[in-house]
């Protein structure tokens, strides 16, 4: 029986592939490029932006996620909010972490860094969006989002999140899911922004609680309010150990 072995891979008979061996290809410079795009090729790469985050962050402290819309322009009222979450957050000793774009999360880190504390920035590789922006500190740049967010949540306490769009729903169901199954220890998670918020919690009262797709006490994971003193104030609480899980304030 033909079988062949390529390192920890057995194949036989129709699965045998004629041709060099790994090591030879490895060592000869001559041939396409295109190895760097495979998906063996891939995993070295998975591989190192998990290194690279752990060795970056390993030594960070307490930090909490900041999450918002990076369209939020400078002069919305958001933009200001976001800064102050940023700085309050400093004051009471934590790391702030954002995606380290522009808009919310710019201001976040603005914040932040003005107020003396750890301004960190975990970028995406987009099309549309060009690096870090300038108030981030400390800055990892990753080409894959599951590998960022395993950062986002493997080194945050909490999670502020600012209105938003896709990517700031994305971001805070990831951390809701997590909480749900019991991937993570629980967290304070904090919706800024009842009339932004308030369309959603509805919904996700009205309709998914009520359709039994979610239980009543999933709500209870996260708090919607505008008082960023409150949002802090339940970072601190949970740093402390004096709460397990934050009783959402529901606005009228």
């Amino acid at each position: 029986m033909t079988q062949q072995f390529k390192g920890p891979v057995m194949t036989r008979r129709g699965q045998v592939e004629e041709g060099s061996t790994t090591d030879q290809r490895l060592l000869d410079s001559r041939g396409p490029a295109d190895w760097v795009h495979t998906d063996p090729w891939r995993v070295l790469r998975i591989q190192s932006e998990f290194v690279e985050g752990f060795g970056a962050l390993a030594e960070l402290g307490p930090a909490i996620g900041v999450f918002g819309s990076a369209r939020t322009k400078v002069d919305h009222p958001f933009y200001a909010i976001a800064e102050t979450v940023g700085r309050r957050l400093a004051e009471e000793g934590f790391a702030v972490i954002t995606g380290g774009g522009p808009g919310a999360m710019e201001a976040a880190n603005k914040g932040s860094s003005e107020a003396g504390g750890i301004s960190v920035g975990l970028g995406i590789e987009l099309p549309f969006e060009a690096g870090l922006n300038q108030w981030v500190d400390k800055g990892i740049n990753f080409r894959y989002f599951f590998t960022r967010k395993t950062m986002f949540v493997k080194y945050s306490q909490g999670f502020v999140v600012l209105p938003g769009g896709l990517g700031t729903f994305d971001e805070l169901f990831e951390a809701l899911t997590l909480v749900q199954t019991q991937k993570v220890t629980s967290f304070p998670v904090v919706l800024l922004g009842t009339a932004y918020w308030q369309g959603l919690v509805d919904w996700l009262r009205d309709t998914v609680l009520a359709e039994g797709k979610i239980n009543a006490d999933d709500l209870d994971m996260f708090t919607v309010t505008d008082d960023v003193e409150l949002a802090v104030k339940l970072m601190v609480d949970a740093r402390q150990g004096r709460v397990e899980t934050p009783t959402p304030e529901r606005p009228e």
